[in-house]
């Protein structure tokens, strides 16, 4: 039998990262994953593939509507190839599975493939999908199992006609009219890239507003910007049914007046969240306690009850992020190693990638008013930039709060075009407790449309932004 200082099961950023941070750490690790390739949902059927399909939609949407502003012109008609436009987001997924491969032979893990289940507390059987077993002996086990999409009770998702973002990311024709239930990232995501490549898409969300776990500023223009899209919103909808009638799909939904309503499309993409994925986990077996929601109990460390088995990403409480799941994966290596790693989830930043896409790390304006916590707003529209006009991407803004007394930024949120990236530059100064006069004294390069964030900081700081 095999032993391990430590075993991760899972091979998603939070399992195969957490496993290169042990190895380099000198702990002997294994790796166990069940599916044949690695990198768990998000690089096989979420983050990974879901963005080469944004990008390539953006493509070809540019390349209907938007080239010939820029002088560009195609003779004859621009084609949508499906079939090539998957081939290519399927190429992506291997190549980026496949480099994880390489960062486990690399780091010198030692990688298993099968279901990875607990016999006791030391001792994980793996079953592979030939029916052979056997089992290793590990002195730590961190969990990373990870999630999978979630649904509702009266909902069937026979993957045809309703489908979750997994089956939404290799559909064989377009739709014509999809229907999305929940306006949180993936429905807003995939929804997106539909409605690029013809569909038309209606988004039905429960709550009064999309991403409504973001500033209420964001949903507010992330709605303005897709509603110029030809997206549909119904919002404050509580759907009561879904029926797949052959080729049609009929929804229903009581509205906040407690009318019945009624949608009817080719596909219903069901997009409520996620849950935590712990079957086949023989959890029990190692005495390993879970929570009413499926998630595993872990403590400050991310130790279970068992101490010398962890949990990490999505199986544990909190935002369902790859990054979040990176950072735990280091902090709980680092932890087996002796170390007094840290993280500090207020900074854990968290984007949509519609276009134009969404950004926000830290509190929320409606989180202030909530701890009633005195704060600063200062915002900065992105179409008074000269790169904004000069890309033709003059949509959204950023915001950002700060202490009224201290100064401090407690919160920084963004719609436009690349805050994904440009949120970094936030984390990394509320890493550092960064006033918004910090951040407004620092050279920004011209034209960027990083100087938004030095304006935002400077209208923050009294109303000195100094290009509106």
């Amino acid at each position: 039998m095999s032993t391990y200082d430590v075993a991760v099961i899972g091979s998603g950023p939070g399992g195969y990262v957490a496993a290169i941070r042990c190895a380099q750490l000198g702990l002997k690790t294994a790796i166990i994953e069940k599916y044949a390739t690695m990198g768990g949902t998000c690089l096989n059927v979420g983050c990974i593939p879901s963005k080469a399909l944004l990008d390539s939609s953006h493509h070809y949407e540019d390349a209907l509507k938007h080239f010939e502003d820029h002088g560009i012109e195609i003779p004859g008609e621009v084609k949508l190839n499906l079939e090539k436009m998957m081939s290519r987001k399927a190429s992506v997924v291997e190549q980026t599975t496949k480099g994880i491969e390489f960062l486990m032979d690399k780091n010198k893990i030692d990688t298993f493939q099968g279901m990875g289940s607990f016999k006791d507390k030391t001792h994980i059987n793996i079953a592979s999908a030939e029916g052979e077993d056997q089992t290793i002996e590990a002195k730590h086990t961190i969990i990373a199992t990870g999630s999978k999409p979630a649904s509702l009770p009266f909902i069937d998702i026979d993957k045809e006609r309703v489908i979750t973002s997994t089956e939404a990311l290799k559909l064989k024709e377009v739709p014509k009219h999809m229907l999305v239930i929940g306006g949180g990232v993936i429905g807003l995501e995939l929804g997106q890239v539909y409605k690029r490549l013809g569909a038309d898409v209606t988004v039905i969300e429960y709550m009064d507003r999309i991403i409504p776990t973001m500033d209420a500023a964001q949903s507010k223009e992330l709605t303005k910007v897709m509603k110029k899209q030809k997206v549909k919103f119904a919002v404050s909808h509580k759907v009561t049914s879904v029926e797949n009638t052959g080729d049609e799909v009929v929804v229903k939904a009581t509205d906040k007046k407690g009318k019945e309503v009624e949608f009817k499309g080719d596909y219903c993409l069901v997009s409520v969240g996620r849950k935590p994925f712990t079957n086949g986990l023989a959890a029990d077996n190692a005495g390993v306690k879970l929570n009413d929601r499926g998630q595993v109990e872990v403590n400050e460390h991310l130790q279970t009850n068992v101490e010398n088995i962890y949990a990490i990403g999505d199986v544990i409480k909190g935002a369902m992020l790859a990054h979040k799941a990176e950072e735990e994966g280091v902090f709980v290596a680092e932890t087996i190693a002796g170390q007094k790693p840290h993280i500090d989830y207020n900074l854990i930043p968290g984007v949509v990638y519609t276009w134009p896409e969404v950004a926000s790390v830290g509190k929320t304006e409606e989180q202030l008013k909530e701890d009633k916590i005195e704060y600063t707003s200062g915002q900065f529209p992105m179409r008074a930039l000269g790169r904004s006009r000069a890309s033709g991407d003059t949509d959204g803004f950023v915001k950002i709060l700060t202490n009224k007394e201290t100064d401090e930024v407690l919160g920084v949120h963004m719609v436009g075009a690349r805050v994904a990236d440009l949120i970094a530059e936030a984390v990394t100064a509320m890493e550092f407790r960064a006033s918004a006069e910090d951040i407004s004294r620092m050279s920004h390069a011209h034209p960027t449309y990083a100087e938004a964030v030095k304006e935002a900081a400077l209208a923050a700081t009294g109303n000195r932004a100094l290009h509106v």
